[in-house]
């Protein structure tokens, strides 16, 4: 299984970040405009575009707001039999550090998930300092 984690510091507070994170159903909007182009929540899912015409469904495993947490799995995609992503919102300095794991198989799908990855946490960053 292969495993991708990325960190992106945000200068701006640990509890605004989370407000953000946390509200699953608007990430196109509050974290990854541009990479993300829209969301629909359907009961304890979502369903995500991605700005190149990828369409994802996650269901939403955890919402952990003492550890400012949230846990997903990626199901019913041609592109990844199994996917376990993760953000966690950490205090750093007087900002934030965003932490986001994804386990997923197949090995060889690693390389695209990483480059969404990137791209996300440069949206993210850009979205919640601007």
């Amino acid at each position: 299984m292969a495993t991708i984690v990325k960190r992106v510091s945000i200068d701006v507070a640990p509890q605004q970040v989370w407000d953000a994170v946390r509200d699953w159903g608007a990430v196109h909007q509050r974290l990854c405009p541009g990479v993300l182009t829209d969301t629909k929540v359907e009961g304890e899912a979502r369903i995500v575009t991605f700005a190149n015409g990828l369409v994802a469904k996650e269901l939403i495993v955890a919402v952990d707001d003492d550890a400012r947490r949230l846990v997903w799995a990626v199901v019913g995609t041609q592109l990844l039999s199994h996917h376990n992503g993760a953000m966690q919102v950490l205090a750093e300095g007087q900002g934030s550090r965003i932490v986001w794991t994804a386990d997923l198989l197949p090995h060889d799908a690693a390389p695209q998930v990483a480059g969404l990855m990137e791209a996300g946490c440069a949206a993210m960053k850009a979205t919640l300092e601007g």
